[in-house]
């Protein structure tokens, strides 16, 4: 556990939660700052910063689709969208957004993103996406 880390505590139940669904490793709870009804934070019970410094990170993203499959099957969402993301708590943590598609908030937040995309300014010429590509290519 370190220290000041706000998932540490509420893993060892210093700070409540709501939880939703949790194993001997992980545990999935109600995000505070809800983007859609059911905004839901996947965090392993041992503290890693991000998620790549997580031991066993196939196991991290199967239980994650666990909570994932149950909103889709058992409640009847049409998507459950994923992203890792969340530098501003230096705990593994991975956010699922349950949603039909018509939630206004929820769409508000993906075309931002969308117009990220769309930004023409950002495009680059093949030459540097090939440059790019190389220099973050897997070696075999």
């Amino acid at each position: 556990m370190e220290n000041n880390c706000i998932f540490c505590k509420i893993i060892n139940n210093e700070i409540p939660c709501f939880k939703i669904a949790e194993d001997e490793n992980f545990l999935a709870i109600i995000d505070i700052s809800q983007l859609v009804e059911g905004h839901t934070i996947v965090i392993p019970k041992k503290h890693f910063e991000t998620f790549t410094d997580v031991d066993d990170v196939d196991d991290y993203f199967e239980f994650a689709t666990k909570v994932a499959r149950h909103f889709k099957k058992d409640l009847g969402y049409k998507f459950v969208d994923i992203f890792v993301l969340g530098r501003g708590v230096p705990h593994a943590h991975i956010h699922l957004i349950p949603h039909n598609d018509d939630n206004p908030e929820w769409k508000e937040a993906l075309s931002k993103i969308g117009s990220m995309q769309d930004d023409q300014s950002r495009r680059k010429s093949s030459e540097e996406y090939k440059r790019i590509s190389d220099k973050f290519a897997m070696s075999n």
